[in-house]
């Protein structure tokens, strides 16, 4: 790619117009600031130069040109980010060298685009057509505006097989791509038919506006009640949230996230005036989703139903969200209503009413656990939660919290914490620091840090104490994964410092504890050799093979679950698939 290409577009390409796309942003001193939509933030951090052309974040950071920026806040790899802001900017671009596995991974994702967008034309044209009429029906009865309806592009589905098939193979694709991209379903015995029937469209678009898959709810016969695409070249759940793309900018105005399950309560929110609003897609709400809400706003509201798996699905979420360091209230709905009945009956005012008995998020948790939990389950719960927080000024924020809370002793909590991975009390300045810094901070003020006991404190410790004896494998562990395999806190804290830090620096840096460790593991233990070695360092894979398969197991498990509450056939049907391969015995344990 010719470089003075590129140096055109970030000339003719206005940072500020595109960054205002994402982020609210007020001129001072003659740059533009706002909070950073890269990490959580109260005090606006986030710079833009407008006539040097970059953005910088003295919190996380962060930093770069236009061309970094839309990288990195769209998920892009760079050539995609390049090509559509030079069509933005009717530039056009010089051919960039052959990467033919890059050319072919962008030739499936435009191709997946183009099929939805053609799925979305379709079913817009349907809902407005006879084949509509039961859709367009349950709309009115739902209250839905015209306006609303057009806004998010709802559509209908009809009840026919083929429908969207024969509309894809008429505009030259071909029924085996239609199922790749996740529109058409194959069956066992090779047939393929169109995926949603007899169902109204939600479409579910990424942050640029592409469609990238969709909803269906039944309103013919038919189960399940809601349906969703599946996994696909451009699409993943997990990742995205329902209406994001409308909320946005409302959310950099607001400050706020309104969250709630169903497709039809974020449209009624909308309705009513909530343009912060957006939904999870089917499944539990999960970290990527917090994340990506944390970039718009400082606080999220949740809305639940008030049944025992609405007030559980909140204390899971309402975790996920603190964790992040980022406001939250649960507001938990009347017995037999949902956000869409209460707004269409009790209208605007009604909502208030429940939104000013919300919970405090954290109130919530502690409530909660306190009611539903045993007294064993109570201390797991406080150290889980606090082991779970990657800020050291987070953890000393929620110590005494909990502690008080709870019913607990602080002094207590916080040495279960630290065992479960919590090195509280230290600060760790600003939030984007180096992985190398954080381990320091992990490791407390004398640098020492604090140890766990037990079998998990015997695996590290034998890892580590490897690396200490053998420099020379520590890239080797660190390609094979050894972090996810570690489980005590002690262990990743050290861990990180000897694969990001020189050897040297490491030894003269320890304290007391470690330093002990660190001379017993050259002085004491004979070093192996040859075909012991080779044997030792086979054992030491085997291990941490066996903990990603492990960790890869629960994983598989969790999403069986999530894809079977919500009636997703032919994900489960995957899983199955993919756990039935994860169990069966290589041929070295045959």
């Amino acid at each position: 790619m010719d470089n003075q290409v590129i140096q055109t577009l970030k000339q003719r390409v206005n940072i500020v117009d595109v960054v205002r796309r994402y982020v609210a942003l007020r001129p001072a001193s003659g740059r533009h600031v706002g909070l950073c939509p890269f990490h959580q933030e109260k005090t606006a951090s986030f710079s833009v130069n407008e006539a040097e052309g970059f953005y910088y974040c003295f919190g996380c950071q962060a930093g770069g040109d236009v061309l970094d920026f839309y990288m990195r806040i769209n998920g892009l790899e760079f050539k995609e980010a390049l090509k559509q802001l030079a069509e933005e900017a009717g530039i056009e671009l010089k051919e960039f060298r052959p990467d033919p596995e890059f050319d072919e991974r962008q030739k499936l994702k435009k191709q997946c685009l183009d099929m939805h967008a053609q799925a979305q034309e379709y079913y817009r044209r349907n809902l407005n057509q006879v084949t509509g009429d039961v859709a367009r029906g349950y709309l009115r009865k739902r209250g839905t505006s015209p306006e609303i309806s057009t806004a998010f592009g709802l559509g209908a589905s009809p009840d026919d097989w083929h429908g969207l098939m024969n509309h894809l193979v008429a505009r030259g694709f071909t029924p085996e791509q239609g199922v790749l991209a996740g529109l058409l379903s194959k069956n066992e015995k090779g047939n393929i038919y169109d995926r949603f029937r007899g169902r109204l469209i939600f479409p579910i678009q990424n942050l640029s506006g592409q469609v990238i898959a969709f909803g269906g709810r039944i309103i013919t016969e038919g189960e399940p009640k809601y349906l969703n695409s599946s996994d696909t070249p451009i699409y993943k759940k997990g990742e995205h949230l329902y209406g994001l793309h409308q909320a946005r900018q409302a959310m950099t105005r607001s400050k706020r996230a309104i969250l709630t399950e169903g497709y039809m309560d974020v449209l009624s929110l909308a309705q009513f005036g909530y343009a912060d609003s957006c939904g999870v897609l089917g499944t539990a709400l999960t970290q990527d989703q917090v994340k990506r809400l944390a970039g718009f706003c400082s606080r999220i509201d949740l809305i639940f139903d008030g049944d025992g798996a609405g007030r559980k699905a909140a204390l899971r979420s309402a975790e996920m969200i603190l964790h992040q360091g980022v406001g939250c209230q649960v507001l938990l709905m009347p017995d037999g209503e949902d956000v869409d009945s209460l707004l269409q009956t009790k209208g605007r005012e009604g909502l208030e009413a429940c939104f000013e008995k919300a919970a405090d998020g954290l109130d919530y948790c502690l409530e909660t656990v306190r009611k539903d939990f045993a007294p064993r389950e109570i201390v797991a719960w406080a150290t889980g939660f606090l082991g779970h927080l990657s800020d050291n000024a987070l953890r000393a924020y929620y110590l005494p919290r909990l502690a008080d809370g709870l019913g607990l002793s602080e002094a207590d909590l916080r040495r279960q914490g630290g065992a479960s991975g919590a090195g509280f009390g230290v600060s760790g300045g600003h939030a984007g620091g180096a992985m190398r810094q954080e381990a320091r901070i992990s490791a407390g003020p004398s640098g020492r840090t604090r140890r766990s006991v037990g079998s998990d404190d015997a695996n590290d410790r034998k890892f580590i104490e490897f690396s200490i004896q053998y420099p020379d494998y520590i890239p080797h562990l660190a390609k094979r994964g050894l972090w996810n395999a570690l489980s005590t806190d002690w262990g990743k804290t050290l861990w990180q410092r000897l694969s990001l830090e020189p050897f040297e620096d490491v030894a003269a840096s320890l304290g007391e504890e470690d330093a002990k460790m660190w001379r017993d593991a050259i002085e004491k233990h004979p070093q192996l050799a040859g075909e012991e070695l080779e044997e030792h360092w086979d054992s030491l894979c085997t291990w941490i093979d066996k903990q990603h398969k492990e960790m890869r197991r629960r994983e598989l498990m969790q999403r069986l679950a999530e894809y079977s509450s919500s009636g997703d056939v032919d994900e489960v049907k995957k899983v199955q698939l993919a756990i039935q391969a994860l169990n069966a015995p290589s041929r070295e344990e045959e």
